[in-house]
């Protein structure tokens, strides 16, 4: 007579044998609980992820206070509303807050300078910061208003897979969209969408700027905000070269993806290692701020 553990041990691999075919027979009988499993499943792992995310924002505000005191003006929440409602731009309303709030904090404490953003895809994120910023403020928007140049050999694995999709067809643009380097006049659909938001380009001070950034930025004056959103490594590199000096005191570089790709990363490490006179503050997204 066998012992019982033995028994238990037995029984044991016969239920992974049969919990299996059990499970495959169960599939084949009713398929629309595999169905309601794998929906389960997804809105199991949004729900992980939403926490995740909300977790990570509110260690961020314990860290570093709000960039502006009290609500946003209506006018701005609604602009943030209505480009994330045309997909105009990848970002969260979170992260189209927060630069809002940066612009609203530089026009609240009187910074001088420019209002600059360095590569913005449908424009939403430029719609967003023209709307929060004073009339008479300048604004210039730099962008190649086509296809993204290709990475260098200094950006990481990440970029090039990233850059392989797009030259194949297969990126999306925001909401599955087409992507906005597959569009066919995004210079002259930009400029519409800031027409459609009510901040004209021509009423309210704002410059769309075509072409690589190495070839167009070149400014000989204050800066009190910069948005850059270059992705690789040299086209990081160039902005921060041309824009970092002209930093006012007090004024603020956003980092768009020195959390997403290796080649902006690096390009934000090498440039400010060593240098002083600036701070970093990790927000919705990485702060560069000119003491």
């Amino acid at each position: 007579r066998p012992r019982l553990p033995r028994v238990r041990v037995l029984g044991a691999r016969i239920g992974r044998l049969v919990r299996p075919a059990r499970l495959r027979v169960a599939r084949w009988l009713a398929p629309e609980y595999e169905q309601e499993l794998r929906k389960a499943r997804r809105q199991l792992r949004r729900s992980r992820k939403k926490a995740k995310a909300a977790q990570a924002e509110l260690e961020i505000a314990r860290r570093h206070p709000p960039l502006f005191d009290g609500p946003l003006p209506a006018r701005v929440v609604q602009t943030v509303e209505a480009v994330r409602a045309e997909h105009l731009t990848y970002l969260k309303a979170g992260m189209l807050e927060d630069l809002a709030a940066g612009v609203l904090r530089l026009e609240r404490d009187g910074l001088r300078g420019l209002i600059v953003e360095a590569g913005t895809a449908r424009g939403g994120s430029a719609i967003v910061m023209a709307a929060a910023k004073e009339p008479e403020r300048p604004m210039k928007v730099y962008d190649v208003f086509g296809m993204i140049p290709p990475p260098s050999e200094a950006d990481g694995a990440d970029v090039h897979r990233r850059y392989e999709q797009i030259a194949a067809g297969a990126a999306k643009g925001p909401g599955d969209g087409t992507y906005y380097g597959y569009r066919d006049d995004l210079y002259h659909e930009v400029e519409a969408s800031f027409a459609r938001h009510d901040v004209p380009v021509g009423g309210h001070n704002v410059e769309l700027v075509r072409g690589l950034f190495e070839d167009t930025i070149r400014l000989d004056e204050p800066v009190a905000l910069a948005h850059l959103d270059g992705d690789w490594y040299e086209s990081t590199m160039t902005c921060l070269t041309r824009i970092a000096p002209l930093l006012v005191s007090g004024g603020r570089i956003v980092l768009d993806d020195y959390f997403m790709w290796s080649g902006c990363r690096k390009a934000v490490d090498e440039y400010f290692a060593g240098r002083d006179g600036f701070r970093f503050e990790h927000r919705s997204r990485l702060h560069v701020v000119r003491d």
